[in-house]
This record gives C-alpha cells, sequence and structure tokens, in this order.
C-alpha cells in the first residue's frame, strides 16, 4: 500500500533543544492515524513541518508520494490543514467565507460542502463571529474539505470544544471523509476520541517517536499487574519491560510492555496472595506508558519482537518519560 505521509530522520531544533529528533513516520493511505504526546512531545511542530509552515533542521519529508520541498499546486491542492483553535474571518458569512475559500481551487465541490454544511445544519447566512466554538469547528471542517482533499491533517481539532459537540465532529468526520477512502493525520490531547476513531496512533515523548503501531496492539501489549501481598510488599527487582512499580498499601502496582511468562515468573517470584492482570484503555495505557519513574523506559517498538515471542532482554533502553 502506499503511503499518504512519509518521513525520514526528520529533526527539528528550537533554541538549541531538539523538539522532533529524527523522525521516521509512515502513514499508508487510508489510514486514520492518531499522533499522541504530552505537551512540548513535538507533535505541533511535526505537522507544521508536514504542512510546510516550519522548515526542518535536517530530514526529508514526502506528501502524497511528492517532496514537500517540491510539491506541485496540483498536490498541495489534495491537501488539507485544519489548525488548533479553527482561525476564521470573524466578519464573514458562511457563505462568503465559502466563496472566498473555493476561490483559490477552481475544481472545489461546491456541492459537498453545502452538504456539509447541512448535515451540521449550519445556515451559509450565518455570521462566522456570531458561532459557537463547535459551529466554528464545523466551518472550519466544511472549509478545509470544500477542495475535496485526499490527505487531511488536523492539529487538535476538537481542542475547546464540550464532549458532545466533540464526539458528534469527530464521528462525522470520518464518515465523511473515510467513505471516499481518504487519510487523516490528527493529535490530540482527548485519548478518548483517538481511541474511537483512529485505525493507528503514534506516542512522541521528548521528541521521539516511541510507538507506531495499531490500536488495539499499544492497548493489548501495556498491562498493569497488581500483586497483593496481605503485608507489607516486598522491593521489585529490576524486570524486562517494567514501566512503572508503585506500593499502594500492601499490594504492589506494576505496569509493563510485553507482559508476558518472564514477567508472569518474576512477580510470582515475590509470593504474593493474588495476581491480577488489568487490561488498560488507551488513555490508561498512554499515560502509564509516558508518566513512568525516571529509569530507562523501554522504547516500544523493540518490545513487539517480545509480544511475539522474542526475548525483552535485546530490548534497547532510553531515559525516563517526560
Amino acid at each position: 500500500m502506499d503511503d499518504a505521509i512519509r518521513t525520514e530522520r526528520l529533526t527539528k531544533y528550537y533554541g538549541g533543544r531538539k523538539v522532533v529528533d529524527h523522525l521516521d513516520l509512515r502513514i499508508p493511505k487510508g489510514t486514520v492515524y492518531g499522533l499522541l504526546g504530552r505537551n512540548g512531545a513535538g507533535k505541533s511542530t511535526t505537522l507544521k513541518m508536514l504542512t510546510g509552515m516550519v522548515r526542518p533542521d535536517y530530514g526529508r519529508i514526502e506528501l502524497l508520494g511528492e517532496d514537500v520541498e517540491t510539491l506541485s499546486p496540483e498536490t498541495r491542492a489534495r491537501i488539507a490543514y485544519l489548525a488548533e483553535g479553527h482561525p476564521l474571518y470573524t466578519s464573514m458569512t458562511i457563505r462568503q467565507a465559502i466563496a472566498f475559500t473555493t476561490s483559490f481551487y477552481p475544481n472545489a465541490d461546491r456541492p459537498f460542502v453545502e452538504m456539509i454544511l447541512d448535515h451540521f445544519a449550519l445556515s451559509p447566512k450565518a455570521k462566522i463571529g456570531r458561532l459557537s466554538k463547535g459551529q466554528r469547528a464545523q466551518v472550519s471542517l466544511a472549509l478545509a474539505l470544500a477542495p475535496d482533499p485526499e490527505l487531511l491533517i488536523l492539529d487538535d481539532p476538537t481542542l475547546g470544544l464540550d464532549t458532545n459537540v466533540r464526539r458528534d465532529f469527530l464521528e462525522s468526520m470520518i464518515q465523511i471523509i473515510q467513505r471516499r477512502g481518504r487519510t487523516i493525520l490528527f493529535s490530540s490531547h482527548v485519548l478518548g476520541d483517538v481511541e474511537r476513531v483512529a485505525d493507528r496512533v503514534g506516542v512522541m515523548i521528548d521528541g521521539v517517536l516511541r510507538v507506531d503501531c495499531p490500536v488495539e496492539q499499544f492497548k493489548s501489549s501495556v498491562r498493569k499487574v497488581v500483586a497483593e501481598f496481605g503485608h507489607e510488599p516486598p522491593e521489585v527487582p529490576p524486570c524486562p519491560g517494567l514501566l512503572s512499580d508503585w506500593r499502594v498499601g500492601t499490594r504492589r502496582e506494576l505496569v509493563f510492555v510485553g507482559y508476558g511468562p518472564r514477567q508472569r515468573a518474576a512477580v510470582e517470584a515475590l509470593s504474593p496472595r493474588r495476581i491480577e492482570v488489568v487490561e488498560l484503555n488507551l488513555e490508561d495505557a498512554f499515560i502509564e506508558y509516558t508518566r513512568g519513574p525516571r529509569r530507562p523506559l523501554p522504547i516500544f517498538t523493540q518490545f513487539q519482537s517480545d509480544i511475539q515471542g522474542g526475548s525483552a532482554d535485546e530490548s534497547i533502553g532510553v531515559e525516563g518519560a517526560a
């Protein structure tokens, strides 16, 4: 399958600080990809480099098979970007905003835009300055989709929206775009939204892409293990794949990447009364993976071999989580 987005060793510094570190990213066409990370992880900088608003210090980017430095006008018209906060000309009506936007795209699909407005029950006569945050987000989506792009890049598109509006916005976006086989890359701080709509996730920590896999694989690979002792719990020795170790009363709460027979044997060797393995949703898995103690943090991709029966001893460690 062809890639809609491909980066090679993409790197960016700000004031001597490396905010994106040798990013190699592949997003196949037709994928809904959620880019995750804590504040300052490098997500927004990555999206701005992809859209040409920020120049990388090193590396290269291909969008829809073309180098981003030499994108043809025809290819640029196949790519849309939705900025954080949905900036719009508030003095315009929706109809004026559509006319202004489509004037740059001779082949803009006006009936498609009108269908989106009708889906959101937005009147073309409404003035943008009088719309709610949710309605402005909906107008921004309609304008971004006016040229019927093959690739849509969104920077935290639901930021500031209430729960109901946010869910409707995302689900509508996926229904509208995916039925045409389009590719979506979006960042978000709302992990429940990502879990609901994304096929694949990437997790950035300190500018490095640590996770790049299907949503379900990431969730199934991060496990919380609760060991109950009934008395003061013993110290836990180092164990391959151990992300965090928290003492809570008479139990130990351990989080592993690639929990398997070897890890279970290590827990059983502590002689607990009971062991419970807890499945995590995407939000909990993300939090546990990124907030670990100041100890070497396993690189997720290195643990995939362990998940599939390889040896976790071969994993590569980096310094602790952000």
